[in-house]
């Protein structure tokens, strides 16, 4: 069920809902690139766990408008427009990589509303981890976000070509280089059923412009609006512990300042084991 909605500001966000539309309502944010198309558990699961699961496009994905010069606090902003929107006054939040930070985000300036958040392989403040922030991540983000930290026009170029040919030809042009996958993870891309899903989100992800992605880069490196540490709600911190992506040294971070989080650091798994976890988490999400 794919559905828009305006926002407080006139920008139109595009949703999807699955599962029990009368369960315990959670919100997940996808990762960077993506789209509301991105890991989503089967719906019968959903129904079995009582689930009522809202994905959303961020601004600049999919079928969302972009927001210019959005910090990572917008998220907060979004999510309550697109709840109440739904009539619905509490939920809980999830955000996977890239959509992690925007999860937090929800849960820091939510209070009142977010019951419990989760994040799978996040990614912490760039502004407050400081240098280690580049500690163990591949060539191809240290790259990327090292373009982010000059500004916008680098990265328009940049990020703006691969957009151009993900979306031309996404089994060939993946955001990430296959080389850098470590074992757990390339046992998950060789699922079909996985493989075909990811191809699917990126290309909706870059359907009209690349500026979701752009926009997201440049947020992860900028001050993000929130400090994690004034989190206060219930807060679950699952990570790989060889991912190279956005390396567990981020979660362990996060984990340090997020006021009573639980932290769970996951042996012999990486970066895209992260979408095996899901299920698990949103167990504890609705309690």
């Amino acid at each position: 069920m794919v559905s828009t909605l305006r926002t407080r500001d006139g920008r139109a966000l595009t949703f999807a809902q699955h599962g029990d539309l009368d369960g315990r309502p959670v919100v997940v944010m996808h990762g960077t690139p993506g789209s509301r198309l991105g890991p989503i558990p089967r719906a019968s699961r959903l129904y079995l766990q009582g689930i009522h699961l809202i994905a959303y496009d961020r601004p600049g994905y999919g079928g969302s408008d972009r927001l210019s010069g959005r910090t990572v606090a917008h998220a907060a902003s979004d999510v309550a427009d697109l709840v109440d929107a739904l009539g619905i006054e509490r939920f809980a939040v999830v955000g996977r990589s890239g959509g992690a930070p925007h999860a937090l985000a929800c849960a820091a300036l939510l209070p009142e509303r977010v019951t419990r958040a989760a994040t799978l392989v996040a990614f912490a403040p760039y502004t407050l981890m400081g240098p280690r922030w580049y500690e163990g991540m591949t060539k191809s983000n240290i790259r990327e976000y090292g373009i982010a930290e000059t500004g916008a026009g680098q990265l328009e170029s940049y990020l703006g070509s691969m957009a151009a040919a993900i979306q031309a030809d996404p089994e060939s042009h993946l955001p990430f280089d296959e080389k850098d996958l470590i074992r757990p993870d390339r046992a998950v891309m060789a699922d079909f059923g996985i493989r075909r899903m990811l191809l699917d989100n990126f290309r909706e992800a870059l359907r009209q412009t690349p500026y979701g992605w752009i926009d997201d880069s440049l947020s992860f490196v900028r001050p993000w609006g929130f400090d994690p540490a004034a989190i206060r709600g219930p807060v679950r911190l699952w990570h790989g512990s060889d991912d190279n992506y956005a390396p567990v040294t981020h979660t362990r971070w996060l984990g340090e300042r997020i006021p009573g989080a639980d932290t769970i650091i996951q042996r012999d798994a990486g970066h895209f084991t992260s979408i095996e976890a899901l299920p698990s988490i949103l167990s504890w999400l609705s309690g």
